[in-house]
Parts: structure tokens; C-alpha cells; sequence
């Protein structure tokens, strides 16, 4: 495949050079610098923390992993503040910087006990650690977010979700949890236990206190057959919703400047386990920065090479339990935004977003992630309420995402969508307010469990209007 896909991108070179485009492909073939990396320390020699793409990061006073909840009780009482927890730093907002007290649940990691078919699991726990430990009961996560490097904990604060129209994101299935709050309170809340304090805490960003420990639905751990191929982006436009109600999980990646789309189904089965092939997804990146880099000045020429590279791909089919199809590595670092919309508009949204990159953006090869989240009720779920679609773009992290903000989040905005609480946005206390209609009540229990606002760092600051 690689020999093919360097001939190909050679041949579309050659072409665009007989046409004149020779300075052009010099100039686009050079590749962006590496960003560069903060000092490792700060004056006071505290050594730097970074999130995941390396666009966060701070140098905090104090880091801990707790053992338990009295650990983190007593660390929460008398941490340096702001006092902020960290899962995988996988994400891009300032979430989790701080130069006070960086907290790691990495100590407080796996299945504590089990309530029937609910489990009762540790914040700190990874969800490509989470299931095989559930997988060994027979048991699964009715639903995955694409990536499994999370912390459990992070996931909830920020409303990480996998897709399909009839399943909830991850908080969905939360039915009691623990919080350890700024006072080292160690409250234990669900749907008649503290229920306002069960619907604020679900998704909060840390901001109510440190979720310790959560008690998930379960559901039986099926095989489910995943299948990957690609289609024209108008037609995959055109089926999307029948997908969406055909399909257990469905999703799909428009690509810019290729007319393409890539699909992506799961769907329960009883055929026996395959072996999955070779993940084609870093070659398919591999590929779409070397059409930008010799191309980008041309849009036709990108589109025609990108049909004749990409066209004769085969779908992609294999059988596996759950958890090991539906989360998978993501090696390649990018930044992201993501924005839930009204199911009603979140297609109109993505035909803006993808001729606004074309139109405005050649620089752009990341493809653009498209989902379906079923609704809940936890107070600042980006779901709460209604069914909603996400669409979220991303740009290499050597590269310039200032265009989120101009460019695609206006287009979010003007069709009613909740940004993603661990995705890049520019929403402060005002905006979210318009959003969210138990917004006022968050803030009160937020007031309350912490007056003295230990828990917040600059960044929790402009969305909580402190």
C-alpha cells in the first residue's frame, strides 16, 4: 500500500508540475516545524506538565496520586489551589492546568465491586484497562468513545461519548457515584441519594469536587462486527440518517478536499471472532498530508489524486468483542474542536463546516469526525435534554487551528451546538448559560461545595463567570 501511495502522489506531482504548479509544490512540500516545547522547569523548579497535543501546560507546585478516598480527602483539604485532577491529559482545553495541586487517580484504578450487572469502578481506572476487567465477567460498556486512553474520571467530567443514536455518552450509564469534595466531604449521591447533587456532578469538570468512584450499567459482552469503507461524501451525506437508525453504532469521517467519506458500522453478532487486519488509519493520514503538502495549491488536482489513490479501497471487516473494536490507539497528536448539535441541523452544519475548510483552509488534510449521542438528563451534559450530533474537526498539531475559532465555530454557534467540555472552544459563563437550563442551579451547588473557589484555575474561571 505505502509503494502504492508513493507512486501515486508522485504521478499527481509530476502532473501539476507540466502544469505549471512547480514553485507551488515547493513551497506546499515543506513541512510544518515541530511546536515549540515549553521549558522543562519554571524559576521555582517545578517541572512542566503538558496535555496530550502539547498545547496545555502549566508547572504545578504539588503532585500527588492518592490511595484511596481518605487520601484524597485529606490532599483536597490541604493541596496548594488551585487544585486540579488529571487523567490522560487528552484534553485540549486548560482543563487541568494549574500551579497549585496536580492530582493523578492513577493509584485508584480498577473494579471495586460488583451490584448485579452494575459495577462499581475506581475514577482513575483507564478504559483500555476497563474492558478486559469487565470482559472477564462476561460483562461490557454498553458504549466506547473512540479513543481508550482516557481515566474513567475524565470521561465523565467531560461528557466523553462513543456514537449511536439510541446510546447514551458514557455519564448515561453512571448510576451512583462518589465525590470528594474542595472540604474533603465524602459524598456518595445517585437518583435518591442527593439527586440534584448526582444530576450536577455527573459532568462537571472537576469543578464540584473529584469524582472518586462511579457505578456503571453494564450490559452482556457481545461480538460485534465492525465494517470501514468509503463512499462519495454526498452520498454518505444522503444515507447518514438511515445509518444512524439501521445501525447498534454508526459513524463517519467527511474528508476535505477528497470528495470522499469513510463509514464506519458496528452492529451485534454470533459470528465467530476474525482477526482484525493491520489499522490502515495512519497510512490514510500518511496520505492525506502528502496530497496537501504537494497539491494544496490546487483543489482539483487534490481531489483527482485523492480518487485515484483512494478509490480502489477495499472495505475494511472484522469480529471482535466490544471494547476491543470500538476505542483504538490514536498515535497521530492533532488539536480538536467539537460541537454538539440538534440532530435537525447537524448535517446543514457539516456541509458548511467542510466548504468553509475547502473553500478557505487547503492547509487543512485532518478528515472531520461525524456522531450520533442518544439524550440524558445530567445538568451540563452537552445531551442533556435532546438527541444530539456531533461533528468534529482537527488539525495536525504541528499546525495552525486558529481557524476553529474563526472560521468553523461561528458555524456551531448559528445552528445551536454545545461545545465538547474537553474540546477547544471560546464559550464563556454568558454564553454557556444560553445553553444549558439548569446552568444557574450548577452554579449554586458549585458556590456551596466550594466557596472558596479551590477548585478553579484560571481557565474554570471564564466559564463559571468568577
Amino acid at each position: 500500500m505505502i509503494s502504492r501511495r508513493q507512486a501515486l502522489i508522485a504521478g499527481g506531482a509530476a502532473t501539476a508540475v507540466v502544469g505549471g504548479g512547480a514553485v507551488a509544490i515547493g513551497a506546499a512540500n515543506r513541512e510544518t516545524p515541530e511546536p515549540p516545547a515549553p521549558p522543562s522547569t519554571d524559576g521555582k523548579g517545578h517541572t512542566v506538565w503538558r496535555n496530550w497535543s502539547g498545547i496545555q501546560h502549566s508547572y504545578p507546585a504539588q503532585r500527588s496520586a492518592p490511595k484511596d478516598e481518605a487520601e484524597l480527602s485529606a490532599l483536597l483539604k490541604s493541596g496548594s489551589a488551585p487544585v486540579r485532577v488529571t487523567g490522560s491529559g487528552h484534553s485540549f482545553t486548560g482543563l487541568c492546568t494549574t500551579d497549585g495541586t496536580l492530582v493523578s487517580l492513577d493509584a485508584m484504578s480498577g473494579v471495586v465491586g460488583w451490584e448485579g450487572d452494575e459495577a462499581t469502578v475506581w475514577a482513575g481506572t483507564r478504559l483500555g484497562a476497563l474492558g478486559p476487567a469487565l470482559a472477564a465477567k462476561g460483562r461490557a460498556m454498553a458504549n466506547l468513545p473512540d479513543i481508550n486512553k482516557q481515566s474513567l474520571g475524565g470521561a465523565l467530567g467531560t461528557a466523553t461519548h462513543g456514537t449511536g443514536s439510541k446510546l447514551k455518552a458514557i455519564h448515561g450509564d453512571v448510576t451512583a457515584l462518589t465525590l470528594v469534595t474542595a472540604g474533603g466531604a465524602v459524598l456518595d449521591c445517585d437518583a435518591k441519594t442527593r439527586p440534584e447533587l448526582f444530576s450536577a456532578a455527573r459532568v462537571s469538570m472537576g469543578a464540584l469536587g473529584i469524582i472518586s468512584r462511579a457505578r456503571l450499567t453494564t450490559t452482556a459482552n457481545r461480538r460485534l462486527r465492525r465494517r470501514v469503507w468509503l463512499q462519495p461524501f454526498e452520498e454518505a451525506l444522503a444515507q447518514a440518517e438511515e445509518r444512524w437508525t439501521a445501525h447498534r453504532n454508526f459513524e463517519f469521517y467527511a474528508v476535505p478536499f477528497t470528495g470522499i467519506a469513510v463509514n464506519i458500522t458496528h452492529d451485534e453478532t454470533d459470528e465467530p471472532a476474525t482477526e482484525r487486519p493491520p489499522s490502515q488509519d495512519d497510512a490514510f493520514l500518511d496520505a492525506l498530508k502528502g496530497l496537501r503538502n504537494l497539491l494544496g495549491f490546487s483543489t482539483g488536482l487534490r481531489k483527482a489524486a485523492a480518487k485515484a489513490l483512494l478509490g480502489g479501497t477495499k472495505p475494511e471487516t472484522a469480529v471482535d468483542e466490544g471494547w476491543k473494536l470500538l476505542s483504538t490507539e490514536r498515535p497521530v497528536r492533532f488539536n480538536e474542536m467539537e460541537y454538539h448539535l440538534p440532530h435537525e441541523t447537524q448535517l446543514a452544519a457539516l456541509k458548511e463546516v467542510v466548504e468553509a475548510i475547502e473553500t478557505h483552509r487547503p492547509d487543512v488534510f485532518f478528515p472531520i469526525e461525524v456522531r450520533r449521542i442518544a439524550p440524558d438528563d445530567a445538568w451540563l451534559s452537552p445531551f442533556q435534554g435532546e438527541l444530539r450530533g456531533s461533528v468534529a474537526v482537527h488539525a495536525y498539531y504541528r499546525d495552525d487551528y486558529q481557524f476553529f475559532f474563526e472560521l468553523i465555530e461561528p458555524i456551531f454557534r448559528r445552528h445551536g451546538g454545545r461545545p465538547h467540555w474537553g474540546k477547544l472552544h471560546s464559550l464563556k459563563g454568558a454564553d454557556l448559560a444560553a445553553l444549558y437550563p439548569r446552568w444557574s442551579d450548577f452554579l449554586e451547588i458549585r458556590r456551596e461545595l466550594d466557596p472558596e473557589a479551590r477548585l478553579l484555575n484560571p481557565y474554570l474561571k471564564t466559564l463559571f463567570a468568577l
